[in-house]
């Protein structure tokens, strides 16, 4: 190694992932790296194991063989709750939202400290939870929502009230699965300006199908293909690879 250089510290660094559910590996010695202040997204046809590298990362699988770093850390010796707070929040595809309280109570009740048993019942809502949930609110464009039902916001407003849910406790790694789905392009247009704006000090990692909101935000993408990297790189390599037009057009 050259005197004095350093190995490139990434934010995540998966390698020789696998996972094998009754012999079958739906994750297959995956190895990629994430960096900071970095939107990647994964792509795939079905089936090629992109929840699944989710579920691993945030520990709601476990993995057979290989490592999980974030920061340094290794993730797959640890548990879920532990994960969450070294700075991973995961959102699945399917808002769970707080339908019956108001978008100031939903964001209200993701801040850090009601998190414990004693932090919720020494909870009070002071200036600094109110200012949080405020600036929160304006990033995730429902400040003129907060006294609003989160049962009665749309499809893509709900969305949104969940990635608030996780921004408020300032994850370092966001992970958003499918986020645009079932949202309108407006929704999806403002998705990508979400995005774009609050990887200023975090990075996210996105599952999606949409190839327009992919162009819209990804800085690298990773393809996978049954448990594998298929191919990795800018949109327009990623597009332009003969494997993966082969996957795709196969499928």
């Amino acid at each position: 190694m050259l005197v004095g250089h350093q190995p490139k510290e990434f934010l995540l660094a998966v390698e020789a992932l696998t996972v094998s559910f009754d012999g079958f590996k739906a994750v297959n010695d995956l190895s990629f790296y994430v960096d900071e202040n970095e939107i990647r997204v994964i792509i795939g046809p079905n089936g090629a194991g992109k929840t699944t590298v989710l579920d691993l990362i945030c520990g709601k699988t476990k993995a057979t063989s290989g490592s999980i770093q974030f920061r340094g850390k290794e993730l797959t010796r640890m548990k879920e709750n532990e994960i969450v707070k070294t700075g991973v929040g995961r959102k699945f595809q399917n808002p769970s939202i707080y339908d019956d309280l108001t978008v100031f109570e939903n964001l209200e009740i993701s801040y850090p400290r009601g998190r414990s048993v004693f932090g919720a019942l020494t909870f009070t809502r002071d200036a600094a939870v109110r200012d949080r949930v405020h600036e929160v609110a304006e990033m995730i464009f429902l400040k003129d929502r907060l006294n609003v039902n989160a049962d009665l916001l749309s499809h893509g407003q709900k969305q949104w009230l969940e990635i608030g849910m996780l921004l408020i406790q300032d994850p370092d790694l966001l992970m958003l699965d499918e986020p645009v789905a079932g949202m309108s392009v407006s929704e999806r247009a403002k998705t990508a300006e979400l995005l774009n704006r609050i990887i200023k000090n975090r990075s996210v990692l996105v599952i999606e199908h949409d190839m327009k909101f992919v162009e819209d935000i990804a800085h690298k993408v990773t393809v996978l293909h049954q448990g594998q990297i298929l191919s990795e790189g800018t949109m327009d390599k990623v597009k332009n690879d003969p494997k993966v037009i082969e996957v795709y057009l196969g499928h």
